[in-house]
């Protein structure tokens, strides 16, 4: 039996969550780095985890959408 198909509701969830996936990750790592640079004192630690928040979030995005192509085609 083949795999069932998504609806388009389905679908549009899935997506809508993605659109807010990678602000979220991006704003997360930022706090992290923030709050860090609280505690140790430093000026940097912000733009390390505001970029791994970034990479965090495109990661999964390409992970999602290849999950996605990889389901269309079969």
């Amino acid at each position: 039996m083949p795999p069932s198909r998504k609806t388009s509701a389905a679908r549009f969830a899935e997506y809508s969550g993605l659109a807010l996936l990678l602000p979220l990750s991006t704003f997360v790592g930022y706090a992290i780095g923030y709050y860090l640079d609280k505690y140790f004192g430093t000026t940097w630690l912000r733009i390390v985890f505001l970029i791994l928040g970034s990479v965090a979030g495109f990661v999964q995005l390409i992970r999602q959408i290849m999950q996605d192509s990889k389901d269309d085609s079969s």
